[in-house]
């Protein structure tokens, strides 16, 4: 029966890996890359690196297909579907992979931004595949370290507040308003930065790009100052890299009727 590994390698930090992650690494014959283009080649070029210091030359090979796009110009009721039709593409491949480039008895891998749990798809289109039924594999999860966790730490603050609860979503749920009972909200996938809808309140943001990597970025402040300068900061690295991945949290202050003691 192959096997696959799928395997959180940490927010962009080489030294975010875990020990069970290398583990996994070094049982692994076959690493499957997506390869997003010439923009984002250092996504891949730090994967590469990431194998070759802690993989031992020549007991691996690596297999890379290109990933299919998707239309990020879908909204409203189009979204779900685009979203949909991508993974299915995805599919497609992986079950192309699997089936063509993996021995029998041989252990594939996948390796995932942050962790394969948090706003990653490769769980969902390795079930999508093995229901198709046209190739059979087991599969395990090793956990990473997210960019949220990522974010929080460089920040040196927490994700939520004592008795509060804390909320993860995305900037399309941000801009339908903030979550109702929930002060503190991080915010991803969000490229429209949402965040300055929400200047007039009375919000801290936390916000960082490019976390864990040589490129990260740190902004935090009160949102109707930070605002601008995240705004001014994200385009100039947008510009000079051709791409952006940021993660913020927005602290809401309790109003003085719900003031902690």
């Amino acid at each position: 029966m192959r096997k696959i590994h799928v395997i959180g390698i940490g927010a962009g930090d080489p030294e975010q890996l875990t020990l069970q992650a290398v583990r996994a690494l070094r049982d692994t014959d076959v690493f499957f890359l997506l390869d997003k283009g010439e923009v984002k080649a250092d996504l891949t070029d730090l994967r590469r690196e990431m194998l070759a210091a802690h993989v031992p030359e020549g007991t691996y090979r690596v297999v890379e297909a290109r990933d299919p796009e998707r239309d990020r110009r879908a909204g409203g009721s189009a979204y779900s579907p685009a979203v949909g039709d991508w993974r299915s593409a995805r599919a497609d491949i992986y079950e192309r992979l699997i089936g063509g480039e993996l021995g029998e008895d041989e252990c594939g891998a996948f390796l995932v931004w942050g962790d394969p749990a948090l706003y990653d798809s490769t769980l969902a289109i390795l079930q999508e595949v093995l229901g198709r039924g046209a190739v059979a594999f087991e599969y395990d999860v090793v956990p990473g370290i997210s960019s949220v966790s990522a974010l929080v730490a460089r920040h040196r603050t927490g994700l939520n507040r004592v008795a509060r609860p804390v909320q993860i979503t995305t900037g399309r749920r941000l801009a339908e308003g903030f979550p109702e009972g929930v002060d503190d909200v991080v915010v991803m996938l969000d490229a429209h930065q949402t965040f300055r809808q929400y200047a007039d309140e009375d919000i801290d943001i936390y916000w960082g790009a490019y976390i864990g990597t040589p490129d990260e970025i740190l902004a935090s402040g009160p949102i109707a100052e930070a605002a601008p300068r995240i705004e001014r900061l994200r385009a100039e690295a947008r510009e000079r890299k051709g791409w952006i991945m940021d993660t913020y949290l927005l602290r809401r202050h309790p109003r003085n009727d719900a003031r902690e003691d």
